[in-house]
């Protein structure tokens, strides 16, 4: 997909404005570095720890292997632009890095909820069929399911990003917005914005209803499965591997349905307002991500423990 047409000619650059009414740019930049640094941290020390024991080797690692991924192509598609502008004081991007950011961000904001209902399902089979858990999650299978899962992320973000690409640019060339995002795009374009909203709406709600009903059938079933265990304790140690992943969809899906419920109600936010909600719901449950994962998963945890206590032991003289 071409990054530049005939209409976008006339349109060289954007200016982001959407942060100019921070009044401390430095401290809100200096805090999202900390947090996109830690973001990176975490998933890539997950990825790191998986990767190089081969125990971990198993669909369950290797999903959350994905998901981490995710996390660091989702995040870093915006937190880069926000330090350029809070930090590096640069307002102005390309068109071409525009659409290019605005491709990769929504590709991660798809990516997401792909991943964590490919998190549930794995759960759902190892709770209803621990027997035949490896024989029905072989690596084919794995693999076939990631690369549907990539096919329609990139699908649907090319798709939007497709749209934007055709938009005829002839009103003013500044974002009101905190980076390039659909909306902000369609906002200056010279068309009814009303139209192409509907569009990213039956878009936005296929992946993220679709993904969350997917998730919702899968614990339903978890739950029936749970409950025809007559041990107490058993019970508890089936829920219990569930912890970390319902923590993940509560962190992800509990943010955007609030931002929905607030549009839905009428309840107008100002632009400020809005930035702020959608650059913590997409750093927050990055963020907590791989901790939860990396802290509350034994095996990872016991790996990060024998890393420290290794480098605690002071060598003898």
């Amino acid at each position: 997909m071409a990054l530049q047409n005939e209409t976008a000619d006339r349109m060289t650059e954007f200016i982001i404005t959407g942060l100019d009414d921070i009044e401390h740019p430095k401290a809100v930049g200096t805090v999202i570095l900390v947090v996109y640094s830690l973001i990176l941290l975490g998933s890539l020390t997950n990825i790191c720890f998986i990767a190089l024991d081969q125990r971990l080797h198993t669909p369950m690692y290797f999903f959350i292997c994905t998901l981490a991924a995710v996390d660091i192509l989702y995040t870093s598609s915006i937190s880069i632009v926000l330090l350029n502008i809070l930090l590096g004081e640069i307002k102005r991007v390309p068109y071409g890095p525009c659409v290019a950011q605005l491709l990769v961000f929504h590709l991660g904001s798809t990516m997401e909820p792909f991943a964590i209902a490919l998190m549930a399902y794995d759960r759902l089979v190892a709770i209803s069929n621990p027997l035949r858990y490896h024989s029905i999650l072989t690596k084919t299978r794995i693999l076939v399911l990631t690369i549907i899962a990539w096919m329609l992320g990139f699908t649907c973000s090319g798709l939007v990003a497709g749209i934007v690409n055709r938009l005829p640019y002839c009103h003013s060339n500044t974002l009101k917005y905190s980076f390039c995002e659909y909306a902000a795009l369609v906002r200056v374009a010279c068309v009814n914005p009303d139209d192409y909203f509907l569009l990213a709406s039956i878009i936005s709600s296929f992946v993220l209803f679709g993904n969350f009903v997917l998730i919702a059938f899968s614990y339903l079933k978890i739950i029936l499965a749970v409950l025809k265990i007559s041990s107490t304790a058993d019970r508890k140690k089936m829920f219990s591997t569930c912890s970390s992943h319902l923590i993940v969809v509560a962190f992800f899906f509990i943010p955007k349905f609030v931002l929905i419920i607030i549009t839905r109600i009428g309840l107008v936010l100002t632009l400020s307002s809005r930035n702020g909600l959608i650059i913590g719901s997409t750093l927050g449950p990055s963020l907590v991500n791989p901790f939860v994962y990396c802290l509350r998963t034994k095996e990872l945890r016991s790996r990060l423990l024998k890393i420290f206590s290794k480098q605690s032991v002071i060598p003898s003289e």
